[in-house]
């Protein structure tokens, strides 16, 4: 009888061991599918990003060369040389503010980026259900030991 009950826990640590096995699996491809998407979203958040960064670039360079173009012709009006003196400072300054602008949207964006990357610490779970199962299978030994 005594056999009996031992080879009955050895079926029963089998089992659990398997069952730990499959849910390990499980858990795996589970995480597996949860990381695909997650990934995709980041690539999709990336590049929305980038699209509203190159719009924000595109308008402010247009604002520059329309604010440069008018400022210019303001000063050829007044007959004096767009390009030499008070005018050409003037132009210059616009330049540089919008460089420095566009600058610190390009820093802002980078961080954006940065901001959203995935942690590559997450546990996937898998470790767990192996320690779960040499927990089972410690048990099972202990039972027929006994």
């Amino acid at each position: 009888m005594a056999a009996l009950a031992s080879i009955a826990s050895l079926v029963g640590a089998g089992a659990t061991l398997y069952g730990n096995v499959r849910q390990a699996q499980a858990a795996s491809a589970n995480n597996k599918a949860q990381v695909q998407v997650a990934q995709q979203q980041e690539v999709g958040r990336q590049q929305a990003l980038a699209v509203q960064s190159q719009g924000d670039a595109q308008s402010r360079a247009q604002t520059l060369a329309r604010t440069v173009a008018a400022a210019r012709a303001r000063f050829a009006a007044g007959g004096l040389s767009p390009d030499e003196g008070s005018a050409g400072a003037l132009v210059a300054g616009l330049q540089q503010d919008a460089a420095a602008s566009q600058g610190a949207d390009d820093a802002t964006f980078r961080a954006r980026l940065a901001q959203g990357r995935a942690n590559l610490l997450i546990p996937d779970g898998t470790l767990t259900a192996v320690l779960h199962s040499g927990r089972s299978l410690g048990f099972a030994a202990r039972n027929l030991l006994g």
